[in-house]
């Protein structure tokens, strides 16, 4: 068994994907692209969005591949770790949240 799950050549593994259903994997893609295009957000901006996304869903892939096309893209090392930790104040904010269920059910009699 390996010892980590995400082993960084794992993701060639996305080519059975391509394999068993190409219209949808390409439709994907296709989608991902136009996500990721110029638009009324820039492309700088829409990678950070990515890299805090990627941290809370935390996606290794996805947070370095996210990484790099934020720092292509022009953001400097200080915006990519300020949205990282946007990210992960929305993490804890979550874990804040819920915490409420768990007094509810502390103060049920």
């Amino acid at each position: 068994m390996a010892e980590c799950h995400y082993r960084k050549d794992s993701i060639s593994k996305l080519g059975k994907l391509y394999q068993l259903k190409p219209e949808t994997l390409q439709a994907f893609m296709d989608f991902d692209g136009k996500v990721f295009a110029e638009g009324a957000l820039s492309t700088k901006f829409k990678e950070l969005i990515a890299v805090a996304c990627a941290h809370i869903t935390q996606c290794p892939y996805c947070i370095e591949a996210h990484t790099k096309k934020a720092k292509t893209a022009g953001a400097s090392e200080a915006e990519v770790v300020e949205a990282i930790f946007v990210a992960a104040s929305l993490r804890a904010g979550g874990a804040l949240a819920h915490s409420c269920i768990a007094i509810e059910a502390l103060e049920e009699k």
